[in-house]
């Protein structure tokens, strides 16, 4: 067995077929990750009673068990709970009819949720409360300071952070081929199985993904930089 270069470009083509859903998996799960990492932040930082509690737990249990058993987990569980509450309402709908990317989704939701809410509240403990004590002595309530005031001061101290949230979203969405869903590493496993060239192709995707990295990087370097020039009031 020899190294074979040209099968590679073979395999970015086939794996670019993967890109989309690669791709619709991370940002569906970052955007939905951190809108519950913001609720869950929120809640255990003003001590909401119940929801405190309840969202304490839902960060230890998510960051304590790996990414795969979330998958699994919502894989087998969700369809056993949505058919339950079909057959008690007389529905016909079923489980089956859900697209297997949505489990997935929902899934890594759940996990970024759990890393983002811990990266929302270091961002906000970072920004002075005496900014808030001010806020409220001018006539703004909680929410207005919080939008106005300490949300964009913690997005520009969270972004590092964030940042590598999205990269280890990426990542971790290669997990989907567990459940069947075709993404880069499924594509991958797929060109290799046909052509018994497996390092060519997943050299290939780790190529893929390491460009996929390098622009999120760059991205968050450009975004950091024009939250930063914003804050101190220069032109950017």
């Amino acid at each position: 067995m020899s190294f074979d270069p040209s099968f590679m470009w073979t395999a970015f083509l086939s794996l670019f077929k993967a890109l989309p859903t690669t791709l619709f998996i991370t940002i569906i799960s970052v955007v939905a990750g951190f809108v519950i990492g913001t609720v869950v932040a929120l809640a255990r930082l003003y001590r909401i009673p119940v929801l405190a509690q309840i969202a304490s737990a839902y960060v230890t249990f998510v960051r304590g068990t790996p990414m795969l058993m979330h998958l699994l987990l919502i894989y087998f569980g969700l369809p056993i709970l949505i058919d339950s509450i079909a057959g008690a309402l007389g529905s016909s709908f079923t489980s089956a009819s859900i697209p297997l990317l949505a489990f997935a989704c929902i899934a890594f939701s759940i996990t970024a949720g759990a890393y983002m809410s811990e990266v929302v509240r270091a961002g906000i403990l970072a920004v002075d409360k005496g900014q808030i004590e001010a806020a409220h002595a001018v006539g703004m309530t909680t929410p207005q300071a919080l939008r106005r005031i300490v949300f964009p001061q913690a997005l520009a101290v969270s972004l590092p952070n964030l940042s590598n949230s999205v990269i280890g979203m990426l990542h971790g969405s290669t997990l989907a081929y567990t459940i069947s869903v075709i993404e880069i590493n499924a594509q991958a496993q797929i060109v290799a199985a046909d052509n018994w060239k497996y390092f060519e192709a997943y050299l290939a995707a780790a190529l893929l993904f390491w460009g996929l990295t390098v622009l999120i990087e760059r991205a968050s370097g450009w975004l950091e930089y024009r939250l930063n020039s914003f804050q101190r009031g220069g032109a950017a």
